[in-house]
């Protein structure tokens, strides 16, 4: 009896390709090698904690209530019992002087604002809440974006027509602009959506609000994507064989757009989390008792000469988890696309 001996070749190819990583390990493996994309993950990672310690730091080290005013209230600094708020010695001595910075944790580590709360306290409160709203915005944003640009771009005929020309209409519009139009009406009334209700003082008010307006950013550039991958030869085939479009869809066009989908995820994060900052400077955003980064800075918009911590500090870490959102979202770009890397660099 004859026994067929497989080729050295064979062995090894197969060796090959059982031993060969897929994408995302391949991705996962680049992006451990980027450094810059490590320390801006390790930044973000810093940032995400101490908001998380926000309860921790309130209760049981500056023991105060960051939401409460503390008008007549008293400190300790040096020993010595000082007021929170002191009567203004510049000008003509009308108002009253928030006490600064004491670097000490358990008494007003940066100072107060002008109605006496602990700003440390209120900045990892403020970052939960931003990282909040930031986040879930960005996700809902990326996911309602991945739907839209992938039906447009597949469906093609009437169904992009409607679409695109929808998102014509928002891309149209200032961002800024629309988001405070926006939070100006709903504000008033809220939103209501058949059977889903948000209340006026909701966060996820602010988050349906930058949702929604950035959907064309990621619509769009999705729906492109799908156009030519709607012509490759592996789709006709997909196609020409009986396969339903749900299949299609789902084992043959997400594959390919959801790289895109999630570099598109930190840099929207930074992109909400300005946007969100903006607009509750601006008092239509985040309402109270709740806070935010931007809340805190138009806060301290009035002490700016006298208590600059109260403004500069929450602008800092604004622009440090900004940038650090743009680092990793370059980082997790080149991991997933290295062809973007070589493009940018010729």
């Amino acid at each position: 009896m004859s026994r067929t001996v497989p080729s050295t070749t064979s062995m090894a190819s197969s060796t090959e390709a059982r031993r060969s990583p897929g994408p995302w390990r391949t991705a996962a493996a680049d992006l451990s090698h980027n450094r810059p994309a490590l320390a801006a993950a390790a930044v973000l990672l810093l940032v995400v904690l101490a908001s998380l310690c926000a309860p921790l730091y309130a209760d049981h080290i500056a023991h105060t209530d960051p939401f409460q005013s503390h008008v007549s209230g008293t400190t300790v600094v040096g020993g010595k019992t000082v007021p929170v708020l002191t009567p203004s010695s510049t000008g003509l001595g009308l108002g009253v002087t928030p006490i600064g910075p004491t670097w000490d944790p358990a008494h007003y580590f940066l100072g107060a604002d002008n109605q006496g709360r602990d700003v440390m306290a209120r900045l990892l409160y403020g970052g939960r809440t931003s990282l909040f709203i930031g986040v879930t915005a960005a996700l809902l944003t990326c996911l309602a974006g991945t739907a839209v640009g992938v039906v447009a771009g597949y469906a093609g005929g009437v169904v992009d027509a409607v679409v695109s020309r929808i998102l014509d209409v928002i891309w149209a519009f200032p961002v800024y602009l629309l988001a405070i139009c926006l939070s100006v009406v709903l504000l008033t009334n809220g939103l209501r959506l058949g059977p889903l209700t948000v209340d006026a003082g909701s966060l996820w008010l602010p988050v349906a609000i930058i949702a929604a307006i950035y959907v064309p950013y990621i619509a769009r550039p999705l729906r492109g994507q799908v156009l030519v991958l709607r012509n490759k030869e592996y789709i006709q085939a997909a196609v020409g064989s009986g396969s339903p479009t749900p299949r299609i869809l789902r084992r043959e066009v997400l594959p390919n757009v959801l790289p895109t989908a999630i570099v598109f995820v930190p840099l929207m994060t930074a992109l909400a989390m300005l946007t969100e900052s903006a607009l509750s400077f601006l008092s239509v955003g985040v309402q109270p008792p709740d806070a935010s980064w931007g809340t805190i800075i138009e806060d301290g918009l009035g002490l700016l000469y006298t208590r600059p911590a109260v403004t500069i500090a929450p602008g800092l870490l604004i622009a440090l988890t900004t940038a650090a959102l743009n680092v990793l979202g370059d980082g997790v770009r080149d991991a997933l696309d290295p062809g973007a890397r070589l493009r940018g660099g010729e």
